[in-house]
């Protein structure tokens, strides 16, 4: 599995423009680095109501469709990442109203032992309604765009095309 490369100059490089050099890594790695999907996807990326996570959604969902009709498959991903983020997101502030999940930043720590405390610290649950159901129009979605055939396919094509350089990466 290849992870999301970091060491790139995220803020020089046009992905539309260089597609070779996207690695989807693993979940929502790179969601707000990969331009310029970031900032055409960014704007209408909410959930704080149901009403509002609906609309956020549907159209990040038809905005993944577009990019699947041209054949972007880097656009379709950031798409799909979007979407995966609304979802981990609503889901986190339904279960924590500040929406902070642990009392210390884990990646605040500097040794091991400190962050996996801290990782054991977990704030308790206070569940949200509305946040969950913001979650769940999401997570709907990203069902959606992760089992979308074309979407399968072009993931399918661009793990072929890596795997032939050498190299090898995950979903």
């Amino acid at each position: 599995m290849m992870e999301f490369d970091y060491s790139l100059d995220f803020k020089n490089i046009d992905f539309r423009q260089h597609p070779e050099l996207y690695r989807v890594g693993k979940g929502e790695q790179g969601v707000l680095l990969v331009e310029p999907y970031k900032s055409e996807i960014l704007p209408h990326w909410r959930f704080k109501t149901p009403d509002i996570a609906r609309q956020s959604s549907e159209k990040i969902y038809e905005m993944f469709l577009a990019y699947l009709e041209q054949d972007d498959f880097v656009g379709a991903d950031m798409a799909r990442k979007f979407i995966q983020m609304g979802y981990t997101r609503s889901r986190r502030y339904a279960n924590h109203k500040s929406g902070r999940k642990y009392k210390t930043n884990p990646q605040k720590e500097t040794s091991p032992e400190a962050q996996l405390q801290a990782r054991k610290d977990i704030l308790p649950n206070e569940v949200d309604p509305l946040k969950a159901e913001s979650a769940a129009i999401f997570k709907k979605k990203w069902i959606q765009a992760k089992t979308n055939e074309k979407y399968l396919q072009l993931l399918t094509k661009d793990n072929e095309k890596i795997s032939s350089n050498g190299n090898n990466k995950s979903t």
